[in-house]
Parts: C-alpha cells; structure tokens; sequence
C-alpha cells in the first residue's frame, strides 16, 4: 500500500513527531555551538594581534560586569539594560531567535555588551561619568547629562532634584482639584473682602461729604476728562497734539471711541486711541513726522502735501473723521479713492504740524477744484484759510481751468470763499488800467468762475444794470480800504508765492 503522508500536527504519529523534533533539536545546538566555537576562536586571534592596549580591554571585558556602585552583580537580572547599546543587544537577541539558536547563549553575549557599555566614559575632558544633570542617575555617558559640561557639580544637581520635588508637592498641596477645574467661582480671599470693604466705606463718606453743586462739579469733570458721556455718542473733546480741542459736530467714529467723550489722536499719522497711554506709548514709537504724500510747495515754514487717496486709504478716511468734527455738512467719510488730498502743514523741530487741508476730485466734470476745506480751529483767523483757498486756484492756473467751490459750503466756508472772492476783485481793480472790465477777462485771469464773481460784485454794489446792460462800478472807496489793510499787514501777511509750486497736473486717475 501507498504510504501516507504525515503532517507534523497529526495525533495519531505523535511519537515519530517527538523523534523527528529532538533530532532537529540536536542539530540545531550542534550547530550553535559551532558557530560560538568559530566566533571564540577568531576573537582568541583577534586579542592575540590587537595591541596591548586592547588586550587589556579584552581582559577586562572578561571580568564579570560591575554595577554603578562597584559591586558585582548578583544574577544577570541586576544588570543595567538601559545602556545607550541596549537596543543593540535586543536585536541581536531576535536574530538569534530568529535563526533558531539555542536560548541559553543569549545571557552570555548579552553580558558581554552589557559589561562593554560600562566601560563607557562621558566625551567631557576631566569628568569620571558619576553623577547626572537631572540629579535621578547616578551615572551618565552623554554630554547632555554631564554636570561638570554645564559648570555643576553631581552634588548640586542632586539637591537641585530635591527641590524641584519640594516645590512640586507645594503646588500640588496648595492647588486642590476643585480650585483646578472651577477657577471663576472662587470665593474672595479675606483679603479682597477687607478691601472691597473700605473702598465702599470711602466712596460712602465721599458722597455723604458733598453737596448736590459739589458732586454737579465733580461729574462735569469727569464728562470733561472724558470718563463719562451723556446722551448720544458724541466727542466732546480731542487732544492733538499739544492742543485740547472743543467738538462742534458729530463724527461717525467706531461705537467704541465715540462713547468715550474724549478722543486721543496722533498730530501726524491721525490714528486715533482711547486713552492718554496708549497715545504716549504710540508716540514714542511712531516715526511719521509729515503726511504720506509728496510736497508739492514750501515756502518758509509753510508746506503742502499731495496725498492720493487711493495710495493712502487709511491717513485720508482719519482727516476726513476728524474733519467732521468741525464741519457740518460734510458727507464723505470713507470712501477717498476718488479724491487728492493737499494738507498744508506749519514745520517746526518736532515735524510738520496740520493746519489744514482741502480735498479734489481727481476728475471733475464741473470744474470743481475743491470738495471739502477746513482749517483746524487752533489755526484760525490768522490768514491760513485764505492760503488755502489761494492755493486752489494756483492749481486751476496750473492746470488752465476755471475752479469752483462744491456746494453746498459750510457757513464758515462760504464766508472764507467770499472775502477770498472779494479781495481778487479789488486787487484785480487797483492794477486794472484800461477803460472797459471783462467778466470773462476777469476769469480767466484769476481762475474764478464767473458766477462766483458776479455774485460777489453783486455784494459789493458794484454790479449795475442799465440801458439793458451790465456795468461794472469801480468803487474807489472800497479799493483805498483794501489797499490800507494790506499796508498795515506788511510783510506778515500770508500769501502763496506761485513760484514755489512745484508740481504738474495728475493724468488720470
């Protein structure tokens, strides 16, 4: 009969299984101990052909290994296995395992390595390995863990470790679980009580001690510091620069601002800040000292600045914030792209100070040369207004247009425009030599609408209509008046001086 096939699990061969499995045992311990006879053999010749030093090496590996204190270990349990070489030796374990090598050679090689390790000194000139940066090990073989690499001592570092421990049972001890986890519902301390206690008592006889005009005056105060505001969020007062300026209009400031009845706002970059800190803190690190833009005039002191709106988004929505303020009819706010900017500065040894400034659009399709004026209220009445509108005609001449205010102008703009208006006119007369005046001449010399300049004839009573003409009185007596005021001005008088104009007409937008 054909004989069967046995697999190695049948139960019915178990004990030709037994033999076949003892003699594939026996031969795989033969051939263990072949190949630790070989590799003894060729570390016997290796020692013999090493130097002398490594000889030594070798003889010393030989010895059992010690343990950190110097003593021999008990049994092969008692051996550091968290050598830097460990990982090392577990996998040579597997590979044995893997190949089938007996189990009983495993603790010898393992000691050997083992014993290898401790032979290991730290890489640091002059240290002996004892001790351990984190004060736990008694031993180390690393720069990392060298106290003597980091100017220490094994000693230090141990009393270093004790008490880091100290403090972290402190802290543990002091901080409960439930203190942890529900921080916001603690209990006031004995300490706070006691405070909040005499503070209520203080503000109790401070209240009890005044008297209703008393505590009128202490409020007013606190509303003009800016503490407290009433009825609609509206500034009272703004501090620019060294000036603490009165409001006269309300401003669309974020909410946040607005409710604060004080505004704090820097004098060259026009961002504004809620309290007096936050604008020292801002000056002493804000390097702007003139407008963002480019100096189209100077003469003396007196400087402006072209600022396009669409380069400098931020600085021109500030001014025209702040602009509100003090105008009444003004409308735009943010949306500045479509606007110049010429801001007229007053220059000293700390920068160029804002004295006022005038908006244009970049393309006008009545001729407006001016959107929005103003002057800022510590610069008025002394002749910077008229500079200002003085200079918006320079431009209109530059550019060979006739310019106009847009309307409708606030009532300090229009009473500006109109004694601007007034003395061209009369300028224009006093140099006038010839024997019939021209409106139209008149226009386009001064860069002056007509109907501005009518008008403004027509308030002077020098505008006269008869035999269905229009005739142009020239009154002697207003044009002496004119002449004696600029005599007694002199010299100090602020005009703009055309030849200091340095710029061209933008193309575009």
């Amino acid at each position: 009969m054909p004989r069967k096939k046995r697999t190695a699990g049948s139960s019915s061969d178990g004990t030709a299984d037994s033999d076949d499995s003892a003699d594939h045992e026996k031969t795989d311990s033969s051939r263990s101990s072949t190949r630790l006879t070989r590799a003894s053999l060729r570390l016997s010749q290796s020692s013999q052909d090493a130097p002398p030093d490594m000889k030594q090496l070798a003889e010393r590996d030989e010895s059992p290994p010690r343990t950190p204190t110097g003593n021999a270990p008990s049994s092969e349990s008692d051996i550091d296995i968290s050598s830097p070489n460990a990982s090392h030796d577990e996998g040579m374990a597997k590979d044995q395992k893997d190949s089938g090598s007996d189990p009983s050679h495993r603790p010898k090689r393992r000691r050997f390595h083992e014993s290898y390790n401790f032979n290991m000194k730290c890489p640091t000139p002059g240290c002996n390995s004892l001790g351990h940066l984190t004060g736990k090990h008694e031993r180390h073989f690393s720069i990392s863990g060298c106290p003597l690499y980091h100017n220490l001592s094994a000693d230090e570092c141990k009393v270093k470790a004790i008490e880091r421990e100290k403090q972290d049972d402190e802290r543990s001890q002091g901080q409960s679980e439930e203190s942890r986890h529900a921080t916001r519902h603690q209990a006031p301390t004995a300490r706070q009580v006691k405070y909040k206690e005499k503070v209520q008592e203080m503000r109790k006889r401070r209240d009890a001690g005044l008297t209703k005009e008393q505590k009128e005056k202490y409020m007013e105060k606190l509303r003009m510091q800016g503490q407290i505001t009433e009825g609609s969020n509206m500034i009272k007062t703004i501090l620019f620069g060294r000036y603490e300026l009165d409001t006269w209009y309300h401003s669309p400031y974020p909410e946040e601002y607005a409710r604060l009845g004080r505004l704090y706002v820097c004098e060259f970059c026009l961002k504004y800040m809620k309290s007096q800190t936050i604008l020292r803190r801002h000056m002493a690190k804000c390097v702007w000292k003139h407008p963002p833009g480019d100096e189209v005039y100077r003469k003396g002191a007196i400087s402006v600045f072209e600022v396009d709106g669409k380069k400098n988004k931020i600085y021109c929505q500030n001014l025209c914030l702040l602009a509100k303020l003090f105008l009444d009819h003004k409308t735009l706010y943010y949306d500045v792209e479509p606007f110049l900017f010429y801001v007229m500065t007053e220059a000293d040894n700390t920068g160029c100070h804002l004295v006022g400034y005038f908006s244009k659009e970049k393309n006008s399709f009545l001729n407006y040369n001016v959107s929005c004026i103003l002057t800022m209220p510590q610069y008025m009445r002394q002749g910077y207004g008229k500079m200002l509108i003085d200079f918006s005609y320079l431009l209109s001449k530059v550019e060979e247009k006739v310019g106009s205010p847009e309307r409708p102008l606030s009532d300090l703009g229009l009473i500006s425009y109109r004694s601007y208006w007034k003395e061209v006119l009369l300028r224009y007369m006093h140099n006038f030599q010839g024997k019939e005046i021209s409106i139209k001449e008149i226009s386009q010399e001064t860069a002056v609408n007509p109907v501005d300049i009518v008008s403004t004839l027509q308030s002077l009573q020098m505008l006269k209509y008869w035999k269905g003409k229009h005739l142009v009185l020239k009154r002697q007596d207003l044009i002496d008046e004119w002449k004696a005021k600029e005599t007694k001005r002199g010299t100090n008088n602020k005009t703009i001086d055309p030849n200091s104009l340095k710029w061209t007409p933008p193309k575009g937008t």
